[in-house]
């Protein structure tokens, strides 16, 4: 068993025991359910630690010609989940819409009332699939841009693994009543914890990659992307600091109250829209529309200025809302 074995091994136990006290110790139900899921995550995390990976050395894959290879596989899988999660989330659409339409199709049971599907429906379609498209993107991109592999395979795996998992935990929180009443940042304190260090995984992956670059500039594709992953790691983190009642239970309050809440809500939920559905989206057409079009960028200098216009004009525009 080798150093990075073991260390595996111990950390994956050590979140398995911790998360199943959790869970006994629950103070409601919505804490022990993803306790549970992180128990059970985390099990399987552990037993596959066993496994002797058998992986052929870079450069000798097939298919492979150069010395360095690409890594494919996380971009694959994150392909089938933006194809899966784009359709659960245009079916809820569909759900919520004909809720609206006929009032009789709200069930008698909460789990699937129009209040609880409504944040899942835009949970949905803008966090999972729009999220996993970025993150998957992002990493297609950065490695041929930079012409490098990703610095970590497992760091490129637990930043895919962990936001899907993340995902699930926002999911099923809605469905189970959970909610900090915050427009689409309705998760409570946990799993806002949870997001952070996933954040934090992929910010360090993706810079770490352009680092060891062989490229002598960053292509403008990688500035939108870092812009978008820098800036919404910041409106995160301060949009949901918050008190929890208990460690083990779900709910907690806002750090802040009244006029000052809502400004912070809404500088998050306005640049949401800003670096989240605009920066990273402008990133994947600043490689993809001229990679179709075969053309380079019609004006490199223009595409400079048009990211720090974003940047310098965009996030104090925000809070207009």
């Amino acid at each position: 068993m080798g150093k990075t074995q073991a260390a595996e091994l111990s950390l994956f136990g050590f979140a398995m025991v911790l998360a199943t006290v959790a869970a006994g110790r629950a103070h409601d139900q919505i804490f022990a359910v993803h306790m549970s899921m992180f128990a059970i995550a985390a099990a399987i995390l552990f037993f596959r630690s066993f496994k002797v990976r058998t992986l052929a050395p870079l450069g000798t894959g097939p298919g492979f010609a150069s010395e360095e290879r690409y890594e494919i596989s996380i971009v694959r899988f994150g392909v089938i989940m933006i194809v899966f999660w784009g359709c659960v989330g245009f079916l809820v659409g569909v759900i919520v819409a004909s809720q609206l339409a006929w009032p009789w199709l709200n069930p008698d049971m909460p789990w699937f009332t129009f209040g609880r599907l409504r944040p899942l429906h835009t949970s949905a379609v803008i966090f999972a699939f729009g999220g996993t498209a970025l993150i998957t993107t992002s990493i297609y991109v950065v490695q041929r841009t930079c012409g490098v592999p990703l610095i970590s395979r497992r760091l490129g795996w637990f930043v895919m693994l962990g936001y899907q998992f993340f995902i699930l935990l926002a999911a099923t929180s809605y469905l189970l009543g959970g909610s900090q009443s915050r427009e689409y940042a309705e998760p409570e304190w946990y799993i806002d914890l949870w997001l952070t260090i996933v954040w934090v995984a992929y910010l360090a992956l993706f810079l770490g990659t352009i680092m060891k670059r062989r490229e002598p500039h960053i292509y403008v594709a990688n500035w939108f992307y870092l812009g978008f992953i820098v800036t919404i790691a910041m409106l995160h983190v301060v949009n949901n600091l918050a008190v929890p009642v208990s460690f083990f239970g779900s709910k907690s309050y806002s750090a802040f109250s009244g006029v000052q809440d809502a400004l912070t809500q809404w500088w998050y939920g306005h640049n949401a829209v800003g670096f989240f559905l605009t920066a990273g989206f402008l990133g994947m057409m600043y490689y993809f529309v001229p990679k179709q079009a075969e053309r380079p960028v019609y004006s490199y200098r223009l595409s400079i200025v048009h990211f720090w216009s974003l940047i310098f004009l965009y996030i104090w525009a925000g809070p207009h809302h």
